[in-house]
C-alpha cells in the first residue's frame, strides 16, 4: 500500500484527530457482525499499523468493547462528539491499531488484501473476486499471509 507518512484522519466533526507515522501493515474488509453495527454498513474496512506509531493529535477516542465469537475482545475507538468511527483495538494483536479507513483524510491509496468473516457477509454485498476470502477469523498463518 504505497502512502507517504505521515498520513492523517479525523472524525466528522473534527474533534478527534490523529497522525500515523509508519507504513500500514495490512487492509481487509471485515464483514463479522460487530463491524455492521458499529459501522451502519456492511462491513468495515480496516488500515492495520503499529498501535504505537499512532497519535491522538487533537481529542482522544471513547472506547466500546465488543466480544467476538472466538472469545477475544475489540475495543472500539469513536468520536465522543458525533460519534464517527476512527480505530479499533483488537486484543488479539495488542500491537496493532485498525484505523477505520472511513475516517482516513485520504482513504484513496487503499487496497484491501482480503475479505474476513465473510459467513457474516450480506447476501447483497458485492464483494471483490480477487482477494482471499476467509469464512471467520484468518488463522495465524493467514493472517501472517495477508500482512506479507
Amino acid at each position: 500500500m504505497p502512502v507517504s507518512t505521515p498520513f492523517t484522519g479525523g472524525c466528522a466533526c473534527g474533534a478527534v484527530r490523529y497522525a500515523c507515522s509508519a507504513e500500514p501493515m495490512m487492509s481487509l474488509n471485515c464483514h463479522c457482525r460487530d463491524c455492521q453495527r458499529i459501522t451502519g454498513s456492511a462491513y468495515s474496512t480496516v488500515v492495520g499499523v503499529p498501535a504505537a506509531k499512532v497519535q491522538f493529535t487533537q481529542g482522544s477516542p471513547q472506547y466500546y468493547e465488543t466480544v467476538g465469537e472466538r472469545g477475544t475482545s475489540v475495543r472500539h475507538g469513536f468520536c465522543p462528539t458525533c460519534s464517527s468511527p476512527l480505530v479499533a483495538l483488537p486484543s488479539a494483536y495488542p500491537a496493532m491499531m485498525s484505523l477505520r479507513t472511513g475516517s482516513l483524510d485520504d482513504p484513496s491509496w487503499v487496497r484491501p488484501a482480503a475479505d474476513i468473516w465473510t459467513a457474516s457477509a450480506q447476501p447483497w454485498d458485492t464483494m471483490n473476486p480477487a482477494i482471499p476470502k476467509f469464512e471467520t477469523q484468518p488463522t495465524e498463518e493467514e493472517f501472517q499471509a495477508i500482512l506479507a
